[in-house]
């Protein structure tokens, strides 16, 4: 059962639109005064690009009365997804602050961190888009050389979120 069909039945809650553009418009307004260069999908979305690594930044709804900011970068297409690198990620997100690593619907590996946005504040904010982007940008390199693949920065041209 997904939430569409909790929605239906009455027991998921909504979060209202009034909520996340709020949202938004908060975390534009973080993102204009840290990262100028930044890229406004004028749909909740964002990146910012910092070195090897895109940084995204959604705003997603929550419940009745929350968003959350969710903050990914994607690192590395087509590796060898064995039970080698599996185990190597989880002991890897077992060993940071923060966030971790996962694996999309097609084996890319990506990085990623949520934050509640009712309080959001500013270095938060700063300070968890600048960690991603410095994980992805260290660890792209070396998940390639475990598992090769390649990194999804190759492809990036700033167009597409």
């Amino acid at each position: 059962m997904d939430i569409q069909d909790l929605q239906k039945q009455g027991q998921a809650m909504v979060t209202p639109s009034e909520l996340i553009d709020a949202t938004s418009a908060k975390v534009k307004e973080i993102l204009e005064a840290n990262f100028p260069d930044y890229i406004d999908y004028e749909n909740g979305s964002f990146t910012v690009q910092r070195g090897s690594a895109t940084v995204l930044i959604v705003v997603r709804p929550f419940t009745d009365k929350e968003t959350i900011v969710e903050i990914v970068s994607n690192l590395v297409n087509g590796a060898n997804v064995t039970p080698e690198l599996m185990n190597w990620l989880l002991r890897k997100t077992a060993e940071l602050h923060f966030g971790g690593f996962g694996l999309l619907f097609d084996d890319t590996v990506s990085y990623s961190y949520a934050l509640p946005a009712s309080n959001l504040d500013p270095s938060e904010l700063k300070t968890a888009i600048e960690s991603v982007a410095i994980i992805a940008d260290h660890y792209d390199d070396e998940i390639v050389a475990m598992a090769g693949g390649t990194l999804v920065s190759e492809g990036w041209n700033g167009d597409d979120a």
